[in-house]
């Protein structure tokens, strides 16, 4: 199994502000964006403003 860190994404949804916690593995933009797919689904939402860091 891999190693995971807790870290938060913070992004817009459709220009609102949000946050969420992720359990990652590189803390890569990548790896948060499909993260946020599978947690709002398939949708016409636009994430933007993507930024990944670790929790405290």
């Amino acid at each position: 199994m891999a190693q995971t860190t807790k870290y938060v994404i913070k992004y817009k949804l459709n220009g609102e502000r949000r946050f969420e916690f992720a359990q990652l593995e590189k803390g890569t933009d990548e790896e948060a964006l499909a993260e946020l797919k599978k947690l709002h689904g398939e949708s016409d939402d636009v994430i933007s403003d993507l930024k990944v860091s670790k929790a405290l």
